[in-house]
Protein backbone atom coordinates (compact mmCIF):
# COMPACT_ATOMS: atom_id res chain seq x y z
CA UNK A 1 0.00 0.00 0.00
CA UNK A 2 1.17 3.41 -0.79
CA UNK A 3 2.78 5.51 1.68
CA UNK A 4 0.54 8.03 3.05
CA UNK A 5 2.25 11.57 3.60
CA UNK A 6 2.07 13.06 7.42
CA UNK A 7 -0.46 16.48 6.84
CA UNK A 8 1.01 19.93 8.02
CA UNK A 9 -0.11 20.90 11.95
CA UNK A 10 -1.65 24.54 10.77
CA UNK A 11 -5.37 23.18 9.21
CA UNK A 12 -4.81 26.79 7.10
CA UNK A 13 -1.79 25.62 5.21
CA UNK A 14 -2.43 24.47 1.82
CA UNK A 15 -1.08 20.83 0.81
CA UNK A 16 1.79 20.45 -1.73
CA UNK A 17 1.58 18.05 -4.73
CA UNK A 18 4.50 15.90 -3.70
CA UNK A 19 1.47 14.63 -0.60
CA UNK A 20 -0.65 13.22 -2.91
CA UNK A 21 -1.90 9.98 -3.00
CA UNK A 22 -4.58 8.02 -4.44
CA UNK A 23 -8.03 8.65 -3.99
CA UNK A 24 -10.20 6.37 -2.51
CA UNK A 25 -12.55 5.24 0.21
CA UNK A 26 -13.06 2.15 2.48
CA UNK A 27 -12.02 0.36 5.35
CA UNK A 28 -8.41 -0.58 4.10
CA UNK A 29 -8.20 2.98 3.21
CA UNK A 30 -9.08 4.58 6.55
CA UNK A 31 -7.60 1.81 8.39
CA UNK A 32 -4.17 2.61 6.51
CA UNK A 33 -4.83 6.38 7.55
CA UNK A 34 -5.62 5.18 11.48
CA UNK A 35 -2.02 3.25 11.01
CA UNK A 36 -0.21 6.12 9.57
CA UNK A 37 -1.62 9.09 12.11
CA UNK A 38 -1.33 6.11 14.97
CA UNK A 39 2.42 6.11 14.25
CA UNK A 40 2.84 9.04 14.04
CA UNK A 41 1.37 10.06 17.62
CA UNK A 42 2.52 6.84 19.33
CA UNK A 43 6.51 7.52 18.01
CA UNK A 44 6.15 11.57 19.57
CA UNK A 45 6.22 12.86 16.07
CA UNK A 46 2.83 14.71 17.37
CA UNK A 47 3.11 15.28 20.84
CA UNK A 48 -0.25 15.32 23.45
CA UNK A 49 -2.10 18.55 22.70
CA UNK A 50 -0.86 18.96 19.37
CA UNK A 51 -4.02 20.06 17.28
CA UNK A 52 -4.40 17.67 13.66
CA UNK A 53 -4.84 19.17 10.76
CA UNK A 54 -8.76 19.80 9.90
CA UNK A 55 -10.75 17.50 8.29
CA UNK A 56 -10.74 19.16 4.72
CA UNK A 57 -7.15 19.96 4.59
CA UNK A 58 -6.00 16.71 5.81
CA UNK A 59 -8.00 14.93 3.33
CA UNK A 60 -7.05 17.19 0.18
CA UNK A 61 -3.18 16.78 1.45
CA UNK A 62 -3.70 13.19 1.30
CA UNK A 63 -6.54 12.84 -1.68
CA UNK A 64 -8.78 10.84 0.21
CA UNK A 65 -12.08 11.49 1.16
CA UNK A 66 -13.05 13.27 4.17
CA UNK A 67 -15.19 10.23 5.49
CA UNK A 68 -11.84 8.21 5.34
CA UNK A 69 -10.17 10.46 7.34
CA UNK A 70 -13.56 11.04 9.51
CA UNK A 71 -13.36 6.94 10.41
CA UNK A 72 -9.50 7.15 10.73
CA UNK A 73 -10.55 9.77 13.31
CA UNK A 74 -12.87 7.70 14.99
CA UNK A 75 -10.74 4.56 15.17
CA UNK A 76 -7.98 6.76 16.62
CA UNK A 77 -10.41 8.29 19.70
CA UNK A 78 -11.61 4.76 20.35
CA UNK A 79 -8.27 4.18 21.51
CA UNK A 80 -8.12 7.11 23.28
CA UNK A 81 -5.16 8.60 21.33
CA UNK A 82 -7.29 11.95 19.96
CA UNK A 83 -10.25 13.59 21.04
CA UNK A 84 -12.67 15.74 18.68
CA UNK A 85 -14.92 18.68 19.45
CA UNK A 86 -16.76 21.04 17.52
CA UNK A 87 -14.82 24.18 16.47
CA UNK A 88 -11.73 22.96 18.33
CA UNK A 89 -10.86 19.96 15.92
CA UNK A 90 -8.81 16.79 17.03
CA UNK A 91 -6.44 17.10 19.75
CA UNK A 92 -3.69 14.52 20.67
CA UNK A 93 -4.78 13.19 23.73
CA UNK A 94 -2.20 13.22 26.86
CA UNK A 95 -0.73 9.44 27.01
CA UNK A 96 -2.16 8.64 30.67
CA UNK A 97 -5.27 8.51 28.24
CA UNK A 98 -4.06 6.28 25.42
CA UNK A 99 -5.31 2.31 25.64
CA UNK A 100 -1.42 1.38 25.73
CA UNK A 101 -3.08 -2.23 25.71
CA UNK A 102 -4.42 -2.43 22.41
CA UNK A 103 -2.68 -4.39 19.87
CA UNK A 104 -2.97 -1.90 17.73
CA UNK A 105 -1.40 0.50 19.46
CA UNK A 106 1.08 -1.91 20.81
CA UNK A 107 2.23 -1.96 17.47
CA UNK A 108 2.28 1.03 16.61
CA UNK A 109 5.21 1.84 19.49
CA UNK A 110 7.25 -1.62 18.43
CA UNK A 111 7.21 -0.08 14.99
CA UNK A 112 9.62 2.44 15.31
CA UNK A 113 11.99 2.56 18.26
CA UNK A 114 9.75 1.68 21.33
CA UNK A 115 10.05 3.91 24.09
CA UNK A 116 12.48 2.40 27.39
CA UNK A 117 9.56 2.98 29.91
CA UNK A 118 7.34 1.81 28.37
CA UNK A 119 8.83 -1.39 27.43
CA UNK A 120 9.45 -1.99 30.83
CA UNK A 121 6.09 -1.18 31.93
CA UNK A 122 4.78 -3.59 29.70
CA UNK A 123 6.95 -6.36 31.35
CA UNK A 124 6.13 -5.05 34.55
CA UNK A 125 2.47 -5.64 33.83
CA UNK A 126 3.33 -9.48 32.37
CA UNK A 127 5.62 -10.31 35.34
CA UNK A 128 2.12 -9.04 37.75
CA UNK A 129 -0.28 -11.52 35.31
CA UNK A 130 1.39 -14.22 33.71
CA UNK A 131 2.99 -16.08 36.80
CA UNK A 132 -0.23 -16.06 38.24
CA UNK A 133 -2.14 -17.14 35.61
CA UNK A 134 0.27 -19.79 35.13
CA UNK A 135 -0.54 -20.78 39.10
CA UNK A 136 -4.17 -21.03 38.36
CA UNK A 137 -4.12 -22.37 35.18
CA UNK A 138 -1.89 -25.48 37.08
CA UNK A 139 -4.58 -25.72 39.31
CA UNK A 140 -7.13 -25.54 36.61
CA UNK A 141 -6.69 -26.70 33.07
CA UNK A 142 -8.53 -29.80 31.70
CA UNK A 143 -7.46 -31.69 29.15
CA UNK A 144 -8.56 -29.83 26.46
CA UNK A 145 -6.56 -26.70 27.57
CA UNK A 146 -3.21 -29.06 27.85
CA UNK A 147 -3.83 -30.28 24.26
CA UNK A 148 -3.75 -26.52 23.21
CA UNK A 149 -0.55 -25.68 24.85
CA UNK A 150 1.07 -29.27 23.67
CA UNK A 151 0.24 -28.21 20.31
CA UNK A 152 1.11 -24.64 19.93
CA UNK A 153 4.62 -25.67 21.95
CA UNK A 154 5.27 -28.06 19.00
CA UNK A 155 4.25 -25.34 16.39
CA UNK A 156 6.64 -23.43 18.26
CA UNK A 157 9.30 -26.15 17.76
CA UNK A 158 8.31 -26.87 14.65
CA UNK A 159 8.17 -23.42 12.61
CA UNK A 160 10.56 -21.04 15.41
CA UNK A 161 9.89 -17.97 16.14
CA UNK A 162 11.64 -16.70 13.24
CA UNK A 163 8.40 -17.29 11.60
CA UNK A 164 4.70 -15.82 11.34
CA UNK A 165 3.86 -19.60 12.09
CA UNK A 166 5.80 -19.79 15.07
CA UNK A 167 5.11 -16.18 16.60
CA UNK A 168 1.26 -17.23 15.94
CA UNK A 169 1.89 -20.37 18.18
CA UNK A 170 3.84 -18.41 20.83
CA UNK A 171 0.59 -16.41 21.07
CA UNK A 172 -1.56 -19.33 21.06
CA UNK A 173 0.89 -21.32 23.68
CA UNK A 174 -0.23 -17.53 26.60
CA UNK A 175 -3.59 -17.69 25.25
CA UNK A 176 -4.04 -21.00 26.20
CA UNK A 177 -2.75 -20.82 29.23
CA UNK A 178 -4.89 -17.18 29.97
CA UNK A 179 -7.80 -19.47 29.05
CA UNK A 180 -7.25 -21.93 31.41
CA UNK A 181 -7.39 -19.92 34.48
CA UNK A 182 -10.91 -20.14 33.63
CA UNK A 183 -10.61 -16.36 35.03
CA UNK A 184 -12.87 -14.02 33.20
CA UNK A 185 -10.75 -10.61 33.96
CA UNK A 186 -7.62 -12.63 32.70
CA UNK A 187 -9.01 -13.60 29.45
CA UNK A 188 -10.05 -10.38 28.98
CA UNK A 189 -5.96 -9.68 28.75
CA UNK A 190 -5.46 -12.32 25.81
CA UNK A 191 -5.05 -9.93 23.10
CA UNK A 192 -2.93 -8.11 24.96
CA UNK A 193 -0.70 -10.03 25.96
CA UNK A 194 -0.43 -12.43 22.40
CA UNK A 195 0.46 -8.75 21.01
CA UNK A 196 2.80 -7.74 23.87
CA UNK A 197 4.21 -11.08 22.78
CA UNK A 198 4.67 -11.28 19.14
CA UNK A 199 5.74 -7.67 18.44
CA UNK A 200 8.51 -7.90 21.24
CA UNK A 201 9.59 -10.83 19.38
CA UNK A 202 9.86 -9.55 16.41
CA UNK A 203 11.26 -6.57 17.78
CA UNK A 204 14.23 -8.63 19.10
CA UNK A 205 14.81 -10.29 15.47
CA UNK A 206 14.74 -6.95 13.42
CA UNK A 207 19.00 -6.47 13.00
CA UNK A 208 19.90 -10.24 14.01
CA UNK A 209 18.34 -13.35 15.71
CA UNK A 210 16.97 -13.54 18.97
CA UNK A 211 19.68 -13.76 21.50
CA UNK A 212 18.84 -17.42 22.71
CA UNK A 213 16.49 -19.64 22.01
CA UNK A 214 13.58 -19.27 24.71
CA UNK A 215 11.39 -22.58 23.76
CA UNK A 216 12.89 -24.55 26.40
CA UNK A 217 11.00 -21.92 28.64
CA UNK A 218 8.14 -22.20 27.46
CA UNK A 219 8.37 -26.15 27.91
CA UNK A 220 9.64 -26.02 31.65
CA UNK A 221 5.75 -23.75 32.17
CA UNK A 222 3.91 -26.51 30.63
CA UNK A 223 5.65 -29.04 32.55
CA UNK A 224 4.99 -27.41 35.68
CA UNK A 225 1.12 -27.22 34.46
CA UNK A 226 0.60 -30.11 33.27
CA UNK A 227 2.17 -31.66 36.63
CA UNK A 228 -0.65 -29.47 38.00
CA UNK A 229 2.27 -27.71 40.46
CA UNK A 230 1.17 -24.12 40.37
CA UNK A 231 4.37 -22.62 42.35
CA UNK A 232 6.73 -24.09 39.79
CA UNK A 233 4.51 -22.91 36.62
CA UNK A 234 4.65 -19.23 38.59
CA UNK A 235 8.20 -19.70 38.76
CA UNK A 236 8.72 -20.62 35.53
CA UNK A 237 6.38 -17.89 33.90
CA UNK A 238 8.30 -15.48 35.99
CA UNK A 239 11.49 -16.37 34.43
CA UNK A 240 10.27 -16.62 30.97
CA UNK A 241 8.79 -12.84 31.42
CA UNK A 242 12.09 -12.11 33.06
CA UNK A 243 14.55 -13.79 30.52
CA UNK A 244 12.38 -11.96 27.40
CA UNK A 245 12.82 -8.52 28.72
CA UNK A 246 16.32 -9.11 29.01
CA UNK A 247 16.95 -9.78 25.65
CA UNK A 248 14.42 -7.56 24.64
CA UNK A 249 16.44 -4.91 26.20
CA UNK A 250 19.69 -6.00 25.07
CA UNK A 251 18.37 -5.46 21.52
CA UNK A 252 17.21 -1.82 22.52
CA UNK A 253 20.91 -1.35 23.69
CA UNK A 254 22.86 -2.82 20.17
Amino acid sequence: MTELARPERDSGGEPSDSARAPRGTGRRLHGAIAHKLGMAIVSGEYAPGDTLSGEVAFSEALDVSRSAYREAIQVLAAKGLVESRPKAGTRVLPRSRWNLLDPDVLGWAFSGEPDHAFVRSLFELRSVVEPAAARFAAERRDRADLKAMKDALGGMRRHTLATDAGRAADRDFHDAILRATRNDAMMVLSASIGAAVNWTTRYKQRARELPRNPIPDHAKVYEAILAGDGEAAALAMRTLVELALEDTSSSMEA
